[in-house]
């Protein structure tokens, strides 16, 4: 079994959506305060963590792009959703800026030799982790999903799909389609990830990603990962 991170490093103003939180992370407490009690010593080192529900690595909850009452929050949705079989496509070549269509998925699927199946967590590897972080062009030039290629995806009955990116869909009106078409047909997604070129050309495996329980949360951080049968 080899098992493989998924998850970007959460630290002090690391980068996020200019519509979401700062992350901010303080030091509290560290070693050079001490304590005693009953005359032994101790010191200990606590951070304050003031994040956005979507920050870094995270999956997006129903009550996030849904408005309909009833619309499930992070801390309602089943594990077994986080925890799933899962497939990586390598879409490595599409330049920045552009759509991925139903033609760029169906050839990614087969050039992998897998298939997607009802269930799957389906990773979506475009190197813009790579190509683009640390740059201004990480918050708004990744490839994206269009409503098309999203309805194709969420139509095999999927559980979620996952981008490195900050969206799923292109800046705009795209991006906003893409989060409907998972409302309508009742799967999400997660954004942020990375590492997925080491998932390329490895087939069929296990995904686990489970979120924070934040009551009424409309997503969560999660700790990605993929295990491998190695």
């Amino acid at each position: 079994m080899k098992l493989i991170d998924l998850s970007r490093t959460l630290y002090h103003k690391a980068p996020r959506l200019p519509n979401h939180p700062m992350i901010n992370i303080t030091q509290f407490t560290d070693h050079s305060e001490k304590r005693v009690v009953d005359g032994y010593e101790f010191s200990s080192a606590v951070l304050t963590l003031n994040i956005g529900d979507h920050s870094g690595t995270h999956v997006d909850a129903p009550c996030h792009f849904d408005e309909k009452p009833g619309a499930k929050g992070i801390d309602e949705m089943p594990l077994e959703n986080f925890f799933t079989e899962a497939v990586c496509l390598d879409l490595s070549h599409k330049e920045l800026k552009s759509d991925i269509s139903i033609e760029d998925l169906q050839a990614a699927e087969k050039a992998a030799g897998v298939e997607i199946k009802a269930g799957d967590t389906v990773l979506l590897h475009m190197n813009f982790f790579n190509r683009t972080y640390g740059t201004p062009a990480f918050i708004d030039d990744f490839p994206g999903l269009t409503k098309e290629s999203a309805t194709w995806l969420g139509k095999k009955g999927i559980m979620m799909f996952g981008v490195e990116a900050a969206s799923p869909g292109r800046p705009g009106r795209s991006n906003f389609e893409v989060h409907h078409v998972c409302r309508d047909l009742g799967f999400t997604h997660m954004e942020g990830l990375v590492n997925l070129e080491k998932l390329v050309g490895k087939g069929r495996f296990r995904f686990i990603g489970f979120p924070l329980k934040i009551k009424g949360g409309t997503g969560s951080p999660i700790r990605a990962v993929a295990m491998l049968d190695e």
